[in-house]
């Protein structure tokens, strides 16, 4: 397989002259692009509701309308608002605002991907979506790095979205580093995948070193220092992303890579690929997001989010800070579900205390 890859020589700024551009959502990604298409010499306005993030726009010095005002005044409307509320956003404010002649932008593939939201053919969808957070995006603009992003095209309708996409890609400073073209769905079952495997994996390995050294007598605190606090693995995994994860050995004692070579064969049995690849197959066919779209598991969230303030290692990681003089947090900070939520749960409580009985071996 072929693999498009974009860097600044590909993007043309001029496809953007005389196209106002409104940024839905002043959030960390929205700020952060507002800022790099404006430095870039482009019109911006921002759309968002009445609240602290319109306040910080006016700020910033945009000039700041309501979403549906946005979406009427500007030709290129970028959709940087969280994925779970978009399509109630998308079908009360931005539809019934679409002219002709309109580019959205969005930055996740999620609800085109998955047929959530369903835009107008006369329209140019668009996806850009980084892989930095907001505070990296405008950071590596500033320095002249750049940052790495996937990109794709859902509907070209104007027969110039390509063009359009490339000049909007080289304004937020994306294209110094690379823009990889793939489609919707493929940028959605990554970022999920990455969510749903891997994150989950590591820290389930994390969290199983952890115990099996305090559980054999190591003081809480040194391990907490040893596997999380020093950034020693933080230093490392940056090194995976800049030298490569076998060139990296190299700047350990021989010690650590004979230890870590011949060890890692141990674990090449375990059977990880298998339940990746359920997940993955489970992401793919719409059964995750066919399961997250149902209104009980907004509401299973709040749950598991309680039961896992209540876990061992936030306990053993608040005692360890305090000792280390470190900035304590309060691990009960997380509302206990209220009675209504209580009873509106009652269908799912048989699934809510397996949650909590599993939480417990955190």
């Amino acid at each position: 397989m072929n693999t498009e890859i974009y860097f600044e020589k590909d993007g043309d700024l001029s496809f953007l002259q005389n196209r106002d551009i409104a940024i839905i959502g002043y959030g960390n990604q929205g700020k952060a692009q507002a800022l790099n298409l404006r430095d870039s010499g482009c019109k911006v306005i921002i759309g968002n509701q009445d609240d602290d993030y319109k306040l910080r726009a006016k700020k910033d010095g945009f000039e700041t309308f309501s979403i549906a005002e946005s979406v009427s005044q500007a030709e290129i409307i970028f959709l940087l608002i969280p994925d779970e509320i978009m399509k109630g956003v998308f079908e009360k404010q931005i539809l019934p605002n679409l002219g002709e002649n309109k580019v959205l932008v969005f930055a996740s593939g999620y609800n085109i991907g998955f047929k959530i939201i369903d835009p107008p053919e006369q329209t140019d969808v668009l996806l850009i979506a980084p892989r930095m957070i907001g505070a990296g995006v405008r950071e590596n603009y500033l320095l002249g790095k750049g940052f790495y992003s996937f990109i794709s095209i859902e509907q070209d309708a104007s027969g110039k979205a390509k063009h359009i996409l490339l000049a909007l890609c080289k304004a937020l400073g994306t294209l110094k580093k690379g823009a990889v073209f793939l489609s919707f769905k493929q940028e959605a079952v990554l970022d999920l995948f990455n969510e749903q495997a891997f994150g989950p994996a590591f820290g389930r390995v994390l969290l199983s070193s952890i115990y099996t050294l305090i559980d054999a007598g190591y003081s809480e605190e040194a391990v907490l220092i040893e596997m999380i606090l020093s950034g020693e693995m933080e230093y490392v995994y940056q090194k995976f992303s800049k030298i490569g994860m076998v060139k990296q050995l190299d700047l350990h004692s021989h010690t650590s890579q004979y230890g870590a070579i011949t060890r890692g064969i141990k674990f090449t049995s375990l059977p990880l690929k298998k339940k990746f690849s359920e997940i993955l197959e489970n992401i793919e066919s719409g059964g995750f997001t066919e399961e997250w779209e149902k209104d009980i598991n907004k509401l299973k969230l709040k749950f598991l989010k309680f039961f896992a303030t209540r876990t061992r290692i936030n306990k053993i990681e608040k005692n360890v800070r305090k000792n280390l003089q470190k900035k304590e947090y309060d691990i009960f900070d997380q509302p206990m579900p209220s009675k209504e939520d209580v009873r509106k749960a009652e269908i799912i409580k048989k699934e809510l205390d397996d949650f909590e009985e599993y939480m417990n071996e955190f």
